[in-house]
């Protein structure tokens, strides 16, 4: 699989920690960089089959749609792309003009991710984002209408204009909309971002911890009973209608990223490039590499398992660990997940540990516990 993060914005959101410039003064050099990087990295994974493509940033559907078909003809050239292959635009609503999604039908884009966030006017504001409330339901119904199957929208939850009855309102509105896939995210405070200041400054409240588990129950409950299928912690699809490409993440699949600040895998090795658009250009300019690689030990690769298996419902397989990696790891997580067990947080069944909905709400704690720590 492969990543490709265009890294644009129109505004910085509030809450947003991403790499990305407010200036699209040298988009064009950027999409020249990306195509040049995409030769440059062939080899990479080259024995594999790509069974997606993911555009994410950033905003990447402020790219023209010529540029993304100029990107996906450039990889198909370079990678033995599956002809049933996924392939993913993360678009914001107030890009989705009607003759921007008729342009994209010309693409091989088939699958759309919109950032709703919120269907309510003074929460996208206090959000910053770029879209309004209109925007975001009519660019739902244009991606439907131009005949568009495969959607996500997300949702973020736990901020503290967020009442539970606008929560279960957003909710309801993707429902209505028979939105296939919906992923959902706790609002989190990252370091340096405007609302991190705003909260210590004093200007905003602070994230509500139990308000956002409270949240979470309710998104859990009320996506159960419409006949979403929670996959992933922060993912619910309807009908199998699974997100390929983030799926293969959690499964640890090999991906190569693609473009300033974006990362890589391949079993043994993870590698991210510089996170600085104007050095990432003059890098790759120069056919260098603009990269950094962590090799990863035997313990890393554990602990990298046990922390995207257990997001999932299908679990972290303990006859798989004690293949890979022997008895004694497996014997070790059978001890340290006891507690958790006998606090209904998490199941053993069939060898295979998962969390409870309990345990979902501290999904990060448990799977820290679990952690193979070297003596």
């Amino acid at each position: 699989m492969i990543y490709i993060h265009i890294p644009f914005c129109k505004q910085a959101c509030h809450y947003c920690d991403f790499h990305f410039s407010t200036s699209l003064q040298y988009k064009k050099e950027m999409v020249s960089a990306l195509l040049r990087e995409i030769e440059l990295r062939s080899p990479y994974l080259a024995d594999r089959k790509i069974e997606s493509i993911y555009f994410g940033g950033g905003t990447p559907s402020l790219l023209e749609a010529d540029e993304i078909s100029k990107i996906i003809d450039t990889v198909a050239k370079h990678f033995d792309i599956s002809y049933e292959a996924e392939i993913t635009l993360e678009a914001n609503p107030d890009d989705l003009s009607a003759s921007k999604v008729n342009a994209l039908r010309s693409t091989p884009i088939n699958r759309f991710s919109i950032g709703i966030q919120s269907f309510y006017e003074e929460d996208l504001r206090w959000m910053n984002r770029a879209h309004n409330q209109q925007e975001a339901c009519s660019s739902i119904m244009r991606v439907q209408d131009a005949g568009f199957e495969q959607i996500t929208c997300d949702l973020i939850y736990g901020y503290p204009q967020l009442t539970n009855e606008k929560w279960q309102h957003n909710m309801q509105q993707l429902i209505d909309f028979d939105i296939p896939h919906i992923s959902s995210y706790s609002m989190t405070v990252e370091n340096k971002t405007a609302l991190d200041h705003f909260i210590k400054k004093g200007l905003s409240p602070a994230i509500d911890t139990d308000q956002a588990a409270d949240q979470m129950n309710l998104l859990m409950d009320t996506l159960k009973t419409a006949g979403y299928e929670q996959y992933e912690i922060s993912n619910f699809a309807k009908n199998g209608r699974y997100a390929r490409h983030n799926t293969n993440y959690w499964k640890g699949k090999h991906y190569l990223g693609i473009g300033p600040s974006a990362h890589s895998f391949n079993g043994t090795s993870r590698s991210w490039n510089i996170s600085n658009n104007a050095k990432y250009m003059k890098a790759i300019n120069s056919n260098q590499l603009p990269l950094e690689v962590e090799h990863l030990t035997n313990l890393d690769q554990i602990n990298e398992g046990i922390m995207t298996s257990l997001r999932t419902m299908w679990g972290l397989d303990l006859n798989q660990v004690e293949h890979r990696f022997g008895q004694s790891v497996k014997n070790s997580l059978l001890k340290d997940a006891a507690p958790f067990q006998e606090e209904k947080k998490l199941i053993l069944e069939n060898n295979i540990l998962r969390l409870t909905d309990v345990g979902k709400l501290m999904a990060d704690h448990i799977m820290s516990e679990l952690f193979i720590i070297e003596d």
